[in-house]
């Protein structure tokens, strides 16, 4: 036995071996392809989008330029038709230079111009025709361009713009080489307008422009319409630069101490691009000290030559470390992918070895008493597989045979529990009959019992009503002083007759039968209140109609009348510090069938308790009534019940009663 051990487990090994590797083989294959798919299409589409966002930005860089040249135009156009510019060349010639160069000083400030000067036609032709945009105005048109200036010529035009705009060259990284080390040249945007005197003659040119050579304004605020505050995430910044050739003359780029980049030079592959070939750069560029998502576009002056660049571009770093941090996320889901199928085809390969080892855990589970422990379904299909099926196959038997037997048990119980339960029913029905025979005889008794004792107290009571006129008839005036106590006997005499009349009402009912009639529900509740009028004047009671129904029910109006004063008696005295009385007849429906009429009472009195409910149709019970008979509700319920109809009451402590008088169309037979 031992040596079959021995035997078996390197075969275990074996197989769990190759289940782990034919689990995880396919993943260590595709999950590393999908990882480098979705690392390539990834990064090429975060590229993607950085350089269209980069396009975007230098669309919109490129439309505050020329919005700018179209205002510096504007405003030299403006001067140039204006009254003013007219009336001081007609000044004379003596008087007329001074006056123009007042003139055109305080305009070039107002205009915020960084030169302005006319040109006579006939004094100055050669100098118009040096520069296409003066050429253009002296022709008749007004026209505004991008040009080069040299420092001789920046000086003619203010000797402090050819100071702003000498430049000192620095060393930059990956530039192409150049042996200068100054830049003194100027870039500007300038703007030449016809001038015409009040006959409509040319008279000469009016120009003007802007040097952009560190205008740090025009940068700034360039940069702030394209890179605004949150445009860019991830902590990235976005710079622009004006560039005069490959030389940063304008710039928000800074170097590494903090000041601006002016004076660096492009890199030479971009130099390449855009000055050299007049493509417009977008991708990635290495700018000063840092790599940037670049967009460069060529600046080409009035003569058609490439003499600068725009450039506006965003850190890439931020993006990167956002790309990096992105594939590292992806890297490490792939790496608890791989762990969990690792995990998970460990516990899978344990399910090809698990069938002896639950046939054993099953046989245990059978000597416990536990007959429904099976092997179950197992994965394996070899003969492990086919043992174990056959295992199950034969405790199925076994427990099909002990089902069988105990079927029949259950069987021979059940019949004896039907048995049982039929001699218990008989014998429950036994006892109701004999308790309503019991409840017939009592009935009977108290009839016959009734019957004598009305009889034997309606003597006696006629007997003193008798003498009881007799005596006022005789004393007449003497009997003043006692009239309280002969009208109290009076009234205890006619409540001795009311309590007889109501006894015999309940034992012999067919004698105190009337014809029956239909009652309208509406004529029977006024009538009612009219009766009651003289309680409800004592206390501060309101009343309250709601009268929905129209049918009418067949019965004697008498009894049905006195029903219903009983019950408002009892609402009223219920509410001895006032309240509100409810009157409510509606239609008692079934099923969408017509049955009859409901008429409801309620008060707001102090309302009934459990133990009071089950109490209050019985007889002689009062309800914290001390004057009361205990035979209103008993005898009125009777009347009801003649017809077929019953007395509901819905009533909680502190919130009221709701008594409920159900009525049929027609009095059941009896």
């Amino acid at each position: 036995m031992s040596g079959l051990g021995r035997l078996e487990a390197p075969r275990r090994r074996s197989i769990r071996v190759r289940l782990l590797l034919l689990a995880l083989l396919p993943l260590g294959i595709v999950l590393p392809v999908l990882l480098a798919v979705l690392t390539i299409w990834g990064g090429d589409y975060l590229d993607r989008l950085l350089i269209a966002k980069v396009r975007a930005d230098l669309a919109v860089a490129h439309g505050y330029y020329e919005r700018v040249a179209e205002g510096v135009g504007r405003s030299v156009e403006g001067l140039a038709g204006s009254a003013r510019l007219a009336r001081v060349l007609e000044h004379a010639a003596s008087e007329r230079d001074g006056a123009a160069a007042e003139l055109l000083a305080s305009a070039r400030v107002g205009m915020k111009l960084d030169f302005l000067y006319f040109l006579d036609v006939d004094r100055n032709s050669a100098a118009i025709a040096a520069w296409p945009v003066l050429a253009v105005a002296g022709a008749g048109q007004a026209l505004t361009g991008t040009d080069m200036m040299s420092a001789e010529q920046l000086r003619l035009l203010d000797p402090r713009l050819a100071e702003q705009a000498r430049t000192a060259i620095l060393a930059t990284a990956n530039a192409a080489p150049d042996a200068r080390a100054i830049e003194d040249r100027g870039l500007v945007i300038h703007a030449a307008a016809p001038v015409r005197d009040a006959a409509g003659r040319l008279r000469g040119v009016l120009a003007g422009g802007v040097l952009l050579n560190k205008n740090l304004e025009f940068i700034d605020r360039l940069n702030e319409i394209v890179y605004p505050d949150g445009a860019l995430l991830l902590g990235s910044q976005g710079t622009a630069t004006l560039f005069l050739g490959d030389v940063r003359v304008a710039t928000n780029v800074r170097l590494f101490e903090g000041g601006r980049a002016i004076g660096t030079r492009v890199s030479a592959a971009v130099h390449q691009a855009v000055l050299d070939e007049g493509r417009t750069w977008l991708d990635r560029a290495f700018v000063v000290s840092d790599w940037y998502v670049s967009g460069y576009q060529p600046l080409v002056d009035s003569h058609g030559r490439r003499v600068g660049m725009l450039y506006v571009g965003f850190l890439e770093g931020p993006f990167a470390a956002a790309k990096r941090g992105a594939l590292g996320l992806v890297v490490g889901l792939f790496a608890v992918a791989m762990v969990l199928a690792g995990v998970f085809a460990f516990f899978w390969a344990r399910r090809v070895f698990r069938p002896i080892e639950r046939m054993h855990l099953t046989m245990n589970a059978i000597e416990q008493d536990d007959a429904d422990a099976r092997v179950g379904a197992v994965t394996s299909r070899d003969e492990l597989g086919d043992l174990a099926a056959q295992f199950d196959r034969l405790l199925d038997r076994l427990q099909a045979q002990a089902a069988s037997l105990k079927r029949w048990g259950e069987a021979l119980d059940g019949e004896v529990a039907k048995r049982t339960a039929e001699l218990e029913q008989a014998v429950a029905d036994l006892k109701a009959a004999q308790s309503q025979l019991v409840m017939n005889e009592k009935l009977a008794a108290i009839g016959q019992l009734t019957a004598g004792v009305a009889h034997e107290i309606n003597n006696p009571v006629a007997v003193i009503q008798g003498n009881l006129d007799v005596l006022r008839d005789i004393l007449g005036p003497v009997a003043k002083p006692v009239e309280p106590e002969v009208r109290l006997i009076q009234e205890q005499v006619h409540r001795i007759r009311l309590i007889v009349a109501k006894l015999l009402q309940f034992a012999r009912p067919q004698d105190y039968v009337g014809y029956l009639e239909p009652v309208a529900p509406a004529a029977l509740i006024q009538d009612s209140l009219v009766l009651v009028g003289h309680l409800l004047k004592r206390g501060t009671i309101a009343v309250e109609q709601h009268l929905d129904s129209v049918r009418n029910v067949l019965c004697n109006r008498n009894e049905l009348q006195q029903v219903l004063i009983n019950l408002i008696v009892n609402a009223i005295q219920a509410m001895p510090d006032g309240g509100v009385l409810t009157l409510v007849a509606e239609d008692w429906d079934e099923s969408d069938m017509p049955v009859g009429l409901r008429l409801v009472v309620a008060d707001t009195g102090p309302g009934l308790t459990p133990a009071e409910r089950e109490r209050l149709f019985k007889p002689f019970y009062t309800a914290r009534k001390p004057d009361g008979t205990g035979l209103g509700l008993w005898v009125s319920q009777s009347l009801v019940e003649r017809y077929g109809g019953r007395i509901t009451v819905d009533s909680e402590t502190g919130k009221g009663s709701r008594f409920n008088v159900w009525l049929r169309f027609e009095p059941l037979p009896a």
